[in-house]
């Protein structure tokens, strides 16, 4: 009794979807290549790491960077500027010096009380200044008249 009542459903059903209906929704392919670009190799260079980027006697341009820091390891002194992340940057074109000053903390302030008391007697801090001394680039190009 169940075998001819699934045959006469299948008949129905088959008479609704006819089979070639079926095929033609099943064969859709895609529009696009798929995978991608075999060229693409940048960004396996390791990034710039934290340092003076410039050593002494270097000639900068007005904006470049001459050291990345995470503490203040060197401080900013003449025509250098700092950013928000502590990166010391030329103001203006010269050359670069590095000089070492002494560095006498205010008697109240958080340097004199964490760092001198640790000091022997006597002993002497230093800071290390990044200054640029403004000068124009020597042998560059000046067109003197047309042709």
């Amino acid at each position: 009794m169940t075998a001819p009542l699934s045959l006469a459903l299948r008949a129905k059903t088959g008479g609704l979807l006819s089979p070639l209906s079926f095929v033609a929704m099943s064969t859709r392919h895609a529009s696009k290549k798929s995978g991608g670009s075999s060229k693409n190799l940048g960004g396996k260079s390791p990034g710039r790491r934290y340092g003076y980027k410039k050593a002494d006697g270097n000639f900068v341009h007005a904006g470049n960077i001459l050291a990345t820091q995470r503490l203040m390891r060197w401080h900013p002194g003449g025509h250098v500027g700092i950013g928000k992340n502590n990166t010391l940057y030329a103001l203006e074109d010269g050359i670069v010096r590095f000089t070492k000053e002494v560095y006498i903390p205010l008697p109240r302030s958080t340097d004199a009380k964490d760092m001198v008391s640790k000091l022997p007697q006597g002993a002497v801090l230093y800071k290390t200044f990044i200054n640029v001394i403004p000068q124009k680039q020597a042998a560059t190009f000046k067109l003197v008249e047309m042709l």
